[in-house]
């Protein structure tokens, strides 16, 4: 029977240490992008991708996250009082964009342990992951967006798709690089291993895992027998390595704009082209950008 992807996880457990002191109180998956913090842009491509359902991994200090996802009657009532229909409107509709779920993760183990919590919430069906870490933006006219396109591919082979990211040679140092097996497409392979950062002289491929991925259930029996590796954590990225003794894996080079804001320099540069997107900011931004002397 062919399954459809309607569920996902968006691992938001991590300290967010990279920008400390700003995530000592606010969760780094609330810190905005102009206006609008970054798991909501997450969120938004997970429903704009078709997602019915999404698990959110959290801890017991990062309840602001709930809080913005749910209707507040005293605010929503104010901004009535005071006529401001526009905002209104803008917070019922964040309050009512997901049926979203929450499950701490309150002793970190890792990646893999976080979507282990997931194993209940997902069942039987395979299932969307999203990492906070990367806001993709495809935006070309009628552009899919990253994770439909992950879920085309599953739905075409029924079976887990990586999402990645041709990078350069000097660059594959930087991420986990997916050594093909067979290539499909100019943008499709089935994959056979994983190297962590490998020097550029070793990588197989330049292709990149950038915080998407599709896995079928199978992998939470795996998690749950997983042993610690790196960082005595449990990882995923072994668990999907044992995955793909008995599935195959395929790998999909999806289209669109990647934005790191788990890096300082990727946020800035987010806020910045997110903000020159806008009708309201444009200009005054690039005026402010080309005044800029160096």
């Amino acid at each position: 029977m062919i399954k459809k992807v309607r569920k996902a996880i968006i691992p938001a457990a991590g300290l967010g240490t990279r920008f400390l002191p700003a995530t000592k109180a606010m969760p780094k998956e609330m810190l905005p992008i102009v206006d609008i913090p970054t798991v909501q842009y997450i969120i938004q491509e997970a429903i704009d991708s078709g997602i019915e359902e999404i698990l959110i991994i959290d801890n017991q200090y990062k309840g602001v996250i709930k809080t913005h996802f749910s209707r507040d009657a005293r605010l929503e009532n104010k901004l009535l009082e005071t006529k401001k229909t526009k905002e209104f409107e803008l917070v019922k509709q964040i309050g009512e964009m997901a049926k979203i779920t929450y499950i701490p993760q309150d002793n970190p183990k890792g990646l893999g342990h976080a979507i282990s919590l997931g194993k209940e919430f997902v069942g039987d069906e395979p299932f969307a992951i999203l990492l906070g870490d990367d806001v993709v933006v495809n935006r070309k006219k009628d552009g899919k967006p990253a994770l439909k396109q992950l879920i085309d591919v599953f739905d075409t082979y029924q079976a887990s798709v990586l999402g990645v990211q041709t990078v350069s040679d000097d660059d594959v140092s930087k991420y986990g690089i997916v050594k093909p097996l067979a290539k499909l497409d100019s943008r499709t392979v089935v994959i056979s291993d994983f190297v962590e950062k490998p020097k550029k002289e070793e990588a197989p491929s330049n292709f990149a895992v950038l915080g998407r991925y599709i896995l079928t259930p199978e992998i939470f029996d795996i998690l749950d027998h997983q042993a610690p590796g790196k960082g005595g954590e449990i990882q995923l990225t072994d668990a999907i390595k044992t995955l793909m003794n008995s599935q195959k894996v395929y790998a999909y080079d999806f289209e669109g704009t990647r934005y790191d804001v788990g890096d300082k320099f990727g946020f800035v540069k987010a806020t910045i082209d997110f903000a020159l997107d806008r009708e309201d900011l444009h200009d005054e931004v690039a005026k402010y950008i080309k005044s800029i002397k160096l």
